[in-house]
């Protein structure tokens, strides 16, 4: 009993330290404070971890039970979350140490805003109260536009702009379905909704009204009009914790209340619909980023293709005969995507960093790609690809069996096409790397050469972009040990 205690008492810690750091960054003027809570959540993250093995814990905040009061919960996929973004976090942190002007102003307001982003990612995760929900995707979203307009420049500051719409639009949406909700049933703790909720039609309009506003801030297709813009412009440590994290949060959610909280509302024909998104929105997106100008673009828009995936599951999370398998690939998408566009964008800000630019079509010759930068790009590519041994081939490969099972051919043949799309877009930034060696076009006798030198990259720049990518490698190793972690039997019942 003591045990399971004090693995309760990690909740209320992991989302209190980096608030605390964030706070202390503001008032200190440090950035050590948010170094400090970003290495003990890694810590915190792996006890969590350890402690929903034994049991699912849930703590409730000032001693108040439900209805009344707040409780926080954590089972094996909570956890799994808090740590994919605790290790995510770690990376991103040491390669903002040398990204960052020192005392620019990008630099002091980076770091207590990315201590609120853990805060409120840490909430998201933990969170049994649907109310509670509501005020971490607010934090969530207030914290990330404020990073994407870090980035200098008219265009930041309209792709933040268009972030901020869009989520406030999101998060109505979602306000709008938790009212129904307490109108129903005067709670909004998330496991006694699971217990009273059943199939009618205010529950129904309650889950499109949370799902819509949550799509919105996922960026599924067609929604997604609002995150290239804000990802290639924003710099590279935000945009991997947009692209890895953020997105990831609310997913999550849209799982939890899919296949749980209100799993009795939910439809076959609301799971197909969100399938075909996701099909069409591997497909566009995969296109969009075939033809993108520049790196970062091309990788924000691989974003979107990837974040399909997720959603192309959603017809083979509802069939009883295959959801186990699915979840398994859910997850390990989740996992190796959150690490291998994280890796990418990281490289991709240290060629923008050495070019002094990101059009692809310029940056052969110009040695921009370092050896460690362009092995990064290499593993991270292949993992999105789904080639093995990487992350990316687990989560394809689990995904097509069950696709297979079910006879789903369609979306078999979506997947297979979006594979062969990702590797077209990703050997065209591969490509690059025969040329990284070739010197640059020698100027005539008396000329005067315009070129400009590259700048330096630091080597923690480099080696945190090459670390998040090994991880996506290491996960294809590893495919065993963490899906016996994860038990798919907490949300399909």
């Amino acid at each position: 009993m003591s045990e399971l205690l004090a693995g309760s008492a990690l909740l209320p810690l992991l989302i209190s330290l980096p608030l605390l750091g964030a706070l202390g960054s503001v008032l200190l003027h440090q950035r050590w404070p948010v170094l400090i809570a970003v290495i003990l959540n890694l810590v915190l993250a792996g006890l969590l971890l350890v402690a929903t093995q034994q049991a699912t814990l849930r703590y409730s905040l000032g001693g108040w039970e439900a209805p009344l009061g707040i409780a926080l919960h954590a089972d094996t996929l909570g956890a799994m979350m808090v740590g994919i973004t605790a290790l995510v976090g770690v990376f991103v942190s040491w390669y903002s140490l040398g990204y960052f002007a020192a005392g620019s102003t990008a630099e002091r307001g980076f770091w207590p805003l990315w201590g609120l982003l853990l805060t409120a990612l840490n909430t998201l995760f933990l969170s049994g109260d649907a109310f509670n929900l509501y005020v971490g995707l607010e934090i969530l979203s207030l914290s990330a536009v404020a990073l994407v307009t870090l980035a200098s420049g008219l265009q930041a500051i309209q792709a933040a702009l268009r972030y901020l719409l869009v989520s406030l639009m999101g998060s109505l949406c979602y306000l709008l379905g938790v009212a129904l909700l307490y109108h129903a049933y005067a709670t909004l703790d998330l496991a006694m909704l699971a217990q009273l909720s059943g199939d009618g039609m205010l529950e129904r309009a309650a889950l499109a009204l949370m799902i819509a506003g949550l799509l919105l801030k996922t960026a599924l297709f067609p929604l997604h009009f609002w995150l290239p813009q804000a990802h290639a412009g924003a710099p590279a440590p935000v945009s991997a914790l947009l692209s890895a994290l953020v997105l990831k949060a609310t997913f999550y959610l849209i799982l939890r209340l899919w296949f749980d909280t209100l799993a009795q509302a939910t439809t076959q024909l609301g799971a197909l619909l969100l399938g075909l998104l996701g099909c069409a929105a591997i497909l566009w997106g995969s296109l969009q980023a075939l033809r993108a100008p520049r790196l970062k673009l091309l990788v924000a828009y691989s974003t979107v293709a990837q974040i399909g995936y997720l959603f192309a599951l959603f017809p083979l999370l509802s069939d009883p005969r295959v959801a186990s398998a699915a979840f398994d690939s859910a997850l390990y998408f989740i996992l190796a995507h959150a690490c291998a566009k994280g890796a990418m964008f990281l490289a991709a800000g240290n060629v923008m960093t050495a070019a002094g630019h990101d059009r692809i079509v310029d940056l052969g010759g110009t040695g921009a790609i370092s050896a460690t930068t362009l092995f990064a790009l290499a593993i991270a590519g292949v993992s999105l690809i789904g080639l093995p041994p990487t992350g990316g081939f687990i989560a394809k490969w689990l995904l097509l069996q069950s696709a297979l099972q079910v006879g789903a051919w369609w979306l078999a043949g979506v997947v297979l096409i979006g594979s062969l799309l990702a590797a077209a877009y990703i050997f065209r930034v591969l490509a690059l790397g025969f040329t990284i060696f070739e010197s640059p076009p020698v100027a005539a006798v008396g000329a005067t050469s315009t070129r400009t030198p590259n700048a330096t990259i630091a080597s923690g720049r480099q080696w945190s972009a090459l670390a998040l990518a090994l991880a996506a490698l290491a996960l294809g190793f590893l495919a065993t040990p963490v899906l016996g972690l994860f038990d798919a039997g907490e949300l399909t019942g």
